[in-house]
């Protein structure tokens, strides 16, 4: 009997890919044809991805020979016109069954709850995987995250780099077909220059052993970034020290070699009086090499390479990299020497000479900006704002040096070099280095107090202009990076602690801004907004705040007008309390009272009097209610919210037996108000805190 199911590879082999979209392109390319496969009905086990420079490819395990047979429901039209009063067919059903191919008679009826239809059902056999596989794939392909297709030779085809061969193996057997031009086969090619010859894959569980054997590759992505990890820290120990890199550098290197072979090598050690960050700058970014530091943190003079082969005389290629390094780092000793030329605070009038964003004037309209914003953040956070106006001031000026136009990447870092060579303070030159910080999700936050204001005043500067420029985010597109800013500032502002109001701060920065048309306040109002939804994505991101903790927390009278911080320590509190056992019946009153209070006219304050109870439940409530308001005012004032709820989950006893024993919505109109307001005036203490109504409850009383 005929295998139903067996292994199915796919190999796209192409010039080399984007080093730093490989590893996406590989997944996504797993990823969307699994979701292909069960589009198309056609059952497989985990899918296996596979990428190197040259190459994407996936083995499909069990994947089924054909989809398998199902049972289809045509539906056809109401019988009752379907058929006349003397039960013959009328021109509706015998259209019906023609269609399906069948006489009337052989039709069936569906009753449903609109009426009685005519129906036909028949057996659809299933389609081969060969037929539908090469569709599959080029579907696959078309779907992939490529922001540039490239065009080659006179073909309309396009893929982000030319392809060269196409493999498909179902089992054994070559799915007959082309994808993207080329005619499906079962042979692949190796290393571009260890390997030779083409490489006849003869079934799916041969592809990693021949490509490796036969072909000089480590098609294994993963399996070849661990290699390498594994031989540049090996090479670094060797050479007494420890690779100074993080994973996106082994990542990239994995996505550019296919043999990976790692060698030390050296640079003249006269180079290790510029910048640390000047030397790996050149050594990573220029030439993908790992420098290697010494157990004190101190750069040695010693780096590895990691060829793309196993060369027959290897102090060849140690040389040829050593000779490619030697004029990067020249070039950065000449930036080194040239920018401390000319003071920071020289190069500030020529900031007006560069345009920092059409409609928002110069980087000097910025700097000025930002330098009158870390003014009014330190003013309210009752801060001297001396060092963070004045490293404001000096923000933008390493982007006019020569260092930073080399590398992008070291701005602030340079102007922090550069300012103590100045004589600037250490607190102006930490706040420097420290302005861009969080670059990105789970990055470091600025450890000085300089520091903190002046990121804070350049993210909410530049998130305030492009809001007024009315370019905010739409969707998936954020070219400015104004999600990373908002999350930037929230995570500044709760993790540093920092008793800033951004109502106060958020309109401030647009009402700096040098565009006249739009309605600021409007702007300043979007602005809260976005920024709220990134606070929310970031509780949200954390395992232990659920999205009912979250919004009663943010759904809480008065909580735009309180700092982060303090917004931090009420969801702290909540997620205690919404631990306690008494949670659940208090979050269930506090629901029942707030939609008692919505249809009624009473509101939070009123009064109570003592001498309108009549039942023992209201009386015992209030008394409760006192003794505990002596507890938590004061620990209101002090933000002991988690002690403020603890103290409250002691009312859940009488809080249950007023529901149980009486009668909030009396005929008395006197006796109704007074219960109403004995409710409004239990809700104040726990709305202090949050709303806890909007916590998950096991049970809801009615009204």
């Amino acid at each position: 009997m005929a295998a139903k199911h067996d292994d199915f590879l796919v190999e796209i082999g192409t010039e080399e890919l984007p080093p730093k979209a490989l590893r996406n392109l590989m997944q996504a390319f797993a990823d969307n044809l699994g979701g292909l496969l069960i589009e198309h009905r056609l059952t497989h086990g985990p899918i296996k991805a596979f990428a190197s420079p040259r190459r994407i490819a996936a083995i499909v395990p069990g994947l089924a020979f054909s989809q398998e047979d199902r049972e289809v429901e045509a539906k056809g039209p109401p019988v009752k016109i379907a058929f006349d009063d003397k039960g013959d067919a009328k021109p509706p059903a015998i259209a019906f069954a023609k269609k399906c191919g069948v006489d009337v008679q052989d039709l069936g009826r569906t009753k449903t709850d609109k009426g009685e239809w005519l129906s036909y059902r028949s057996v659809e056999e299933g389609v081969t995987a060969e037929s539908l596989l090469p569709g599959i794939v080029e579907q696959t392909l078309k779907g992939l995250p490529v922001p540039r297709r490239m065009r080659w030779g006179a073909s309309d085809i396009e893929f982000v780099r030319p392809v060269h061969w196409v493999v498909m193996l179902h089992g054994k057997s070559v799915v007959q077909g082309s994808v993207l031009g080329h005619v499906v086969g079962n042979m692949t090619r190796g290393h571009r220059f260890l390997s030779t010859g083409e490489i006849k894959i003869s079934e799916p569980a041969e592809y990693s052993r021949l490509l490796y054997d036969k072909g000089f590759v480590i098609v294994d992505f993963d399996a070849r970034q661990l290699k390498i990890l594994g031989d540049v820290s090996g090479a670094a120990k060797a050479a007494g020290g420890t690779v100074v890199a993080d994973d996106s550098l082994f990542e990239e290197v994995a996505a550019l070699t296919e043999w990976p072979v790692a060698m030390t090598a050296k640079f003249d050690e006269a180079f290790l009086s510029l910048p640390a960050e000047a030397i790996k700058a050149s050594l990573t970014g220029h030439q993908r090499y790992f420098p290697i530091a010494d157990a004190s943190g101190k750069l040695l003079s010693a780096f590895v390479v990691v060829a793309n082969l196993d060369s027959k005389d290897p102090d060849k290629v140690r040389d040829g990299n050593e000779r490619v390094i030697r004029p990067r780092l020249a070039d950065a000793a000449f930036f080194w020497d040239t920018d401390r030329n000319t003071r920071l605070a020289d190069r500030i009038p020529n900031l007006d000479l560069v345009v920092y964003q059409k409609g928002l004037g110069s980087l000097g309209d910025k700097s000025k900006r930002i330098a009158e914003l870390c003014g009014a953040i330190a003013k309210d956070l009752g801060l001297d704002d001396e060092q963070a106006k004045r490293a404001a001031s000096l923000a933008k000026c390493d982007l006019l040096t020569g260092m930073v136009g080399e590398f992008p990447e070291l701005q602030g870092v340079m102007g922090s070099y550069y300012a103590l060579a100045d004589g600037e303070t250490d607190e102006v030159a930490a706040a420097l280095r420290e302005q861009y910080l969080p670059r990105f999700a789970g990055d470091v936050l600025p450890g000085s107090q300089a520091g903190q204001i002046l990121a804070l005043a350049d993210k909410l500067d530049t998130l305030a202009g492009v809001f007024a420029l009315g370019k905010k985010p739409t969707g998936n597109k954020d070219p400015f990076g104004l999600r990373r800013a908002a999350l930037g500032v929230v995570r500044i502002l709760i993790e540093c602690k920092l008793e800033l109001g951004l109502e106060s701060a958020v309109p401030a920065a647009v009402s700096l801004q040098p565009v006249s048309d739009p309605d600021k306040a409007t702007v300043a109002e979007d602005l809260l907004d976005f920024i709220g939804d990134r606070l929310r994505s970031f509780y949200l991101e954390q395992p232990d705040v659920s999205a009912e903790v979250f919004e009663a927390v943010d759904k809480a009278p008065g909580r735009h007008h309180r700092p982060l911080v303090d917004f931090d320590q009420r969801i702290s509190a909540v997620k205690k309390f919404a631990l306690m056992t008494e949670a659940s019946s208090l979050a269930s009153a506090n629901k029942r009272i707030s939609n008692i209070l919505q249809q009624s006219i009473v509101a939070d304050g009123s009064s109570v009097d003592e001498s309108l109870f009549q039942e023992s439940a209201e009386r015992d409530l209030y008394a409760a209610l006192r003794a505990a308001l002596v507890v938590v005012e004061p620990l209101q004032g002090s933000r002991d919210y988690a002690a403020v709820l603890a103290r409250l989950a002691g009312l859940k006893e009488p809080v249950d037996r007023f529901f149980d024993e009486v009668m909030v919505m009396a005929d008395d109109d006197e006796l109704k108000n007074n219960r109403l307001a004995l409710l409004a005036r239990l809700r104040e203490p726990f709305h202090s805190v949050a709303d806890i109504s909007r916590l998950s409850v096991a049970k809801s009383d009615g009204g």
